[in-house]
């Protein structure tokens, strides 16, 4: 139904099938190098071979997904930068990462970061990690970034949303499989360079042809909504994410997300030496100011060329409840919302009929409703005015909405030529295949060191690595039967960033108090951990159910309540029950904060405590600019 499938041109597709043999190449030919040394070390954390490009690079391909390309422009298009907030808050929690996480897991000399706080805590607090880290990988990391694929590749190319779900994940699996962490941060690499090739190339062609940065800020002051090209916002603007919101609530899932969550540290864990897991953040760090200019921008970019009619306005699709007989009924909340809300006998004939080919395509499933004006002049044979104007009075009375969802591929098709197409396509599948294949590597190790190793401790690496590569699979046949579920979320990024605001506060909360103080003990961990996970729980089934009960906390907000709740949790637990004076968890504490920073480093530009120094003025001064 959506007019919005690319026609594959001989360039275009040459592009793409190189691509992914180039990709699947390096993934096997990474395996058949380390199978002289089928050892799990080498298997799951590359040998202790990262440097510090690698792991920028690496960082940076596995935290961008396809949610950054499609759902970032959806909603810059919406909100304007305000959701660049995530994107320019990670720099500091890489600070910290690099600064005062990454030479601690080092020092302790662990494969995964379960089992660090089995050695700052106990086996129970490990495994309850493992557990909530496995979760969050199938759930969040691979399965938000499989349904955002396979929409935009349902949009660009017809191919149905389970074909490119499964497709998708078979062709990652098995470079996963077959290479481990290395086929994974070597591919990585390549596929961020195609990545930002892509991205860039959409930014600036559109950024041109809006008139540059003056011809943005003119064209949304006419519209009144200059208030797009800023981040802070304040707590009544539609964007939803209020400035403090922003600066008590990334935090907590920033440093979960940065700093104690597997499938990102897994790269640190493999580096070379000390000051190659601290550079490597840092350069990542770096990296993360651009996706606010080529993810988040196009977007609102969309936007100002639409207002200029330099681009094809956006597909529709219908808000009603479609009922049996295909008539339109609003629901109660809507027309409680819109009581000026026109029922059929109150429009004109036009709009009745553009509103009949909407209600018949809101039956279908959720990709397939939308309709450009083009294809609803075809099917109601309507003057195009006659369409537009509908469209306006419809859209005006809130019974049809744009399909914004479909921003990213809208500036692909109407604007770049035949070629970049292609790199395009191949960026947006390596952002989803490096996703993918991270999160997979790191559930493998997750449950093959810290779950099986510890019911079989004699288990042989050999054998850890056949059961890696069996769990690898399995994963992705959980990834495969979840990611089409994501369809009931209202809002993909929203959805996701949500699900990980009641996952990280109490991990936040045991690794970051575990870190920085001594009295911070096992059951305290524990009882975090347990107690954090089920206020989560509770407080995502009020957000799902809140027309029911009455939950209205921004999501940002409830994960630093949540982290306040689970600190208060850790330090009354902790004083309550003590950890053992001869407990040697005790050691692994830093002394004070500032010893983190008395590690040997690099001479010159190389010293990670200037690059850190630089990077946070940085961000200071950008916030200063966009904020």
């Amino acid at each position: 139904m959506l007019a919005l499938q690319l026609a594959i041109e001989g360039l275009d597709l040459a592009i793409i099938i190189v691509y992914f043999v180039v990709i699947i190449g390096i993934g096997c030919l990474a395996g058949l190098y380390r199978r002289r040394a089928s050892e799990g070390k080498n298997y799951f954390l590359a040998g202790g071979t990262l440097t510090w490009p690698i792991i920028g690079l690496a960082l940076f391909s596995t935290n961008i997904s396809t949610i950054h390309l499609v759902s970032q422009a959806q909603e810059g298009y919406k909100n304007g930068l305000a959701y660049g907030n995530f994107e320019w808050m990670a720099p500091f929690t890489l600070i910290c990462l690099a600064l005062f996480f990454a030479p601690f897991y080092l020092r302790s000399g662990v494969a995964t970061l379960p089992d660090f706080l089995e050695k700052r805590y106990s086996r129970a607090s490990r495994n309850w990690l493992a557990l909530l880290s496995i979760v969050s990988a199938v759930f969040i990391h691979i399965g938000f970034s499989l349904y955002t694929g396979a929409i935009v590749l349902k949009e660009m190319f017809g191919v149905s949303i389970m074909q490119s779900i499964v497709g998708i994940t078979v062709l990652t699996g098995l470079y996963t499989i077959v290479g481990g962490l290395l086929a994974v941060v070597l591919t990585e690499s390549l596929q961020t360079i195609i990545l930002l090739a892509g991205a860039m190339a959409i930014t600036l062609i559109g950024y041109s042809k809006a008139g540059g940065w003056d011809g943005m800020v003119g064209t949304l002051a006419q519209h009144g909504e200059e208030v797009k090209l800023t981040l802070l916002r304040s707590a009544d603007d539609p964007a939803n994410l209020p400035w403090y919101s922003v600066f008590l609530g990334y935090p907590v899932i920033g440093l979960w997300y940065w700093c104690a969550d597997q499938t990102i540290v897994q790269r640190v864990l493999g580096a070379k030496n000390e000051n190659h897991a601290r550079v490597g953040p840092l350069f990542a760090g770096f990296i993360k100011i651009l996706p606010v200019f080529i993810f988040v921008m196009p977007g609102t970019i969309a936007l100002t060329l639409i207002y200029q009619n330099k681009l094809p306005p956006l597909p529709v699709q219908c808000t009603d409840e479609p009922t049996t007989s295909g008539e339109s009924r609003l629901s109660d909340a809507s027309l409680e919302e819109h009581p000026d809300t026109l029922p059929a006998s109150g429009r004109s004939s036009s709009v009745n009929q553009v509103h009949s080919q909407l209600m018949g395509a809101a039956s279908l499933s959720r990709e397939d409703r939308a309709l450009s004006a083009d294809e609803i002049v075809s099917l109601t044979g309507l003057d195009r005015r006659e369409v537009d104007r509908a469209i306006d009075e419809l859209l005006t009375a809130k019974q049809i909405e744009r399909k914004t969802d479909a921003v990213y591929a809208h500036m692909i098709i109407n604007l770049l030529p035949t070629g970049l197409k292609g790199v395009v396509a191949a960026a947006l599948l390596a952002a989803l295949m490096s996703t993918i294949s991270g999160a997979l590597n790191s559930i493998a190790t997750l449950f093959c060191y810290d779950i099986y190793k510890q019911w079989r401790p004699a288990v042989s690496d050999r054998s850890l690595v056949t059961l890696g590569r069996v769990v690898t699979f399995v994963a992705m046949v959980l990834s495969i039967l979840w990611a089409p579920e994501i369809a009931r979320f209202e809002s993909i990024y929203q959805g996701a960033n949500s699900l990980i605001c009641y996952i990280a506060p109490p991990i936040t909360v045991v690794f970051l108090w575990g870190v920085f103080w001594r009295r911070a003990s096992a059951k305290g961990a524990f009882a975090t951990l347990v107690a954090g996970s089920v206020l989560g729980l509770t407080v995502f089934l009020l957000d799902w159910f809140k027309e029911y009960t009455g939950w209205s906390v921004n999501f940002m907000m409830a994960a630093f309540y949540l982290f306040v709740a689970c600190s208060a949790v850790l330090v009354v637990v902790s004083l309550l029950r003590p950890q053992p004076a001869d407990h040697p968890g005790n050691a692994l504490v830093w002394k004070h904060p500032l010893e983190a920073l008395q590690g040997e480093a690099w001479r010159g530009i190389g010293n990670y405590r200037f690059l850190a120094g630089l990077l946070f003025i940085t961000m200071v001064a950008l916030y200063i600019i966009f904020g």
